[in-house]
């Protein structure tokens, strides 16, 4: 009888475990990465994309000084360099409408969202999450990166439809 008891707590478990909301099972995956963009990289043949940030996609531009460049291949190329052939940890709970893991990463004790964010080469993505919005503002206090000149947020560019900002204008989203 107890055996049966505890078959049944097992069965009632998973399904709780199943059916309420905000309880997801944590995933990771550990291993040297390829990068995609900028806030996407490929670990074990799967696309991960990174939590909470966006960066310009690949063909976005961006201006400075009157001059056109391209920041979405240019944050791309920083994420490569940063990363190297260092291992990459990531963890997460959902997935995105493309079916990608959403993910925090991790080389070492640093969280790739957060570098990138730093540095410059993405934007908080309000959107998602908060955690990184005191990062941009010190990246765009320094003018690191997109915030050395104008650019429209990648949200935006995808979009069709955004404005131009630089660091000076921009007002968060």
């Amino acid at each position: 009888m107890k055996k049966c008891a505890s078959v049944w707590l097992a069965v009632l478990g998973l399904l709780l475990l199943a059916i309420v909301p905000g309880v997801a099972a944590e995933h990771s995956a550990v291993g040297r990465v390829s990068v995609v963009d900028g806030d996407t990289i490929e670990l074990h043949g799967e696309r991960i994309r990174l939590a909470a940030i966006d960066a310009p996609e690949s063909r976005q531009t961006c201006r400075r000084g009157g001059d056109v460049w391209p920041c979405g291949r240019r944050a791309a190329f920083a994420l490569a360099d940063h990363v190297g052939n260092r291992t990459v940890t990531c963890r997460w709970t959902e997935r995105d409408r493309y079916r990608r893991p959403v993910a925090t990463c991790r080389v070492g004790d640093g969280d790739l969202g957060a570098w990138l964010v730093e540095q410059g080469w993405a934007l908080a993505y309000r959107r998602y999450g908060m955690q990184y919005v005191t990062v941009e503002d010190r990246a765009r206090g320094a003018r690191r990166g997109l915030w050395s000149g104008s650019f429209v947020p990648p949200w935006a560019w995808r979009r069709g439809n955004g404005a131009e900002v630089s660091a000076t204008a921009w007002r968060g989203a």
